[in-house]
């Protein structure tokens, strides 16, 4: 891999520091992590221009054990924790106009779901107890524990099915799949502990069961630092929890407009009752602008992500055969936003995606020699 992008990965870095800019600005200013992040990064996507660049498969094994690229996971996990911690204190103690709150507590949403919830995504998929930790301790920001059960346990068995709530349907707008996946993966997560508790013979009501604790957590760690800030201020500012449970959903909110872009209309065939065929790069769809792919952690390679859950987003290639995005995650964003142009745009992708790939769709014997090599 090439030193430039190796470093390229820092440019999440550089988010957080927007939203602190912002903010001692102040008025207006406090939009700028949301300029910078949907207005100038797709336009540098264009300059820069795509990156199809594969690694070595020889340079894989090693690439996949360097830990500067764990690093960069462990770090942001801190970044978010003091960054959120920092937000809440200055609400405690600053008085802040509507137009300023609002900036700010989308600025802080930004941070902590378009990069904080990636970076707990590819965290949650690895096999150690530090990696997995670290997920759980950057859900706990933003509520939304529950993800590391469902995602790992559900979406990824079920993905480009109707069984999956996390993927959406040809035709289905954004506002039609949100509360289908919010509600459908939290019902999807409890299912799954349930029978794990019952596998060892517990019933679901303890606090082994980690959808319970999940839930706890967010609430112990928010009333703590409300409690702790009453202590040094001598005065209780319902704008602190406010403040958290709000970016939290703005959090949220945009990893479900992830969820609905990167599945959107692609389904895998049912090859007997309840029995799906195995999950190949053509179940998502891809995007390859090299700005956004750093920026993300090379979350838009979500088809070989899918196809490879176990690959480091390092290690991550780029797939011709999958269907590709028209843009990348920002953009894409703002177009699920507004159903009637996502559906001009997206249903039109897709139908020329599957009349140009018809044989493939139909016989995969080659996509699956080339996610195996």
């Amino acid at each position: 891999m090439s030193v430039w992008k190796r470093v390229s990965f820092l440019v999440a870095f550089l988010i957080p520091i927007l939203a602190v800019v912002g903010y001692y600005l102040g008025g207006g200013y406090n939009f700028l992590t949301l300029a910078v992040v949907f207005g100038i990064l797709p336009v540098l996507d264009l300059v820069l221009g795509p990156d199809a660049s594969n690694p070595d498969e020889s340079e894989v094994p090693t690439l996949q054990k360097e830990f500067y690229f764990r690093f960069l996971t462990y770090a942001w996990a801190w970044v978010q924790f003091s960054l959120v911690l920092w937000a809440l204190w200055e609400v405690q103690t600053h008085s802040l106009s509507g137009l300023e709150w609002f900036g700010f507590v989308l600025a802080i949403g930004v941070n902590t779901g378009g990069i904080g919830i990636t970076v707990a995504h590819e965290l949650g998929h690895k096999n150690t107890k530090i990696e997995q930790w670290y997920s759980k301790f950057i859900l706990m920001t933003v509520c939304y524990m529950h993800f590391f059960i469902e995602h790992n346990r559900g979406h990824h068995v079920n993905v480009s099915t109707h069984e999956d709530p996390a993927t959406s349907r040809k035709g289905e707008s954004f506002f039609a799949f949100y509360p289908r996946t919010v509600f459908g993966s939290l019902t999807s997560a409890w299912d799954l502990e349930k029978k794990r508790l019952s596998k060892i013979g517990k019933s679901a009501w303890t606090l082994e069961n980690e959808m319970i604790t999940s839930a706890i957590i967010p609430l112990l760690f928010i009333s703590s630092v409300t409690g702790i800030f009453y202590a040094l201020t001598g005065r209780f500012t319902w704008e602190v929890p406010a403040f958290f449970f709000i970016q939290s959903w703005i959090a949220f909110s945009l990893l479900e407009l992830v969820n609905y872009i990167e599945h959107y209309g692609l389904a895998r065939k049912e090859i007997a009752p309840g029995k799906f065929e195995k999950v190949l790069p053509i179940h998502s769809w891809n995007q390859n602008f090299t700005l956004s792919n750093a920026f993300l952690f090379q979350l838009q390679r979500h088809s070989d992500h899918h196809a490879n859950a176990g690959r480091r987003y390092q290690s991550l290639r780029h797939f011709e055969e999958s269907p590709q995005l028209p843009y990348g995650y920002e953009v894409m964003i703002l177009l699920a936003l507004v159903p009637p142009l996502w559906f001009k745009v997206m249903d039109k992708k897709l139908e020329t995606w599957k009349s140009e790939n018809s044989g493939q769709i139909l016989g995969k014997n080659a996509v699956k020699k080339r996610v195996m090599a």
